[in-house]
């Protein structure tokens, strides 16, 4: 069960560099937003708030905005 969200986020980053974009890093502080966009495209078939969440962060790095902060261990 664990595993697959962090390659699908990693092909996604690769994906995503290969077209000139910025990564993407979701922040601790947008789990539960990015957990529940990812619910509503898995269990209802509604895409759109989980593209919005992450078109928000590529627009996000494409204006400057730097990464999240690495939390500390």
């Amino acid at each position: 069960m664990d595993g697959n969200g962090r390659m699908g986020r990693f092909v996604m980053n690769m994906m995503m560099a290969a077209a000139d974009f910025p990564c993407t890093v979701i922040a601790l502080s947008e789990c539960r937003t990015y957990m529940a966009a990812l619910e509503k495209a898995s269990v209802e078939e509604t895409i759109g708030p989980f593209a919005a969440f992450l078109a928000k962060l590529v627009r996000d790095r494409l204006t400057g905005s730097p990464l999240p902060a690495i939390p500390a261990s």
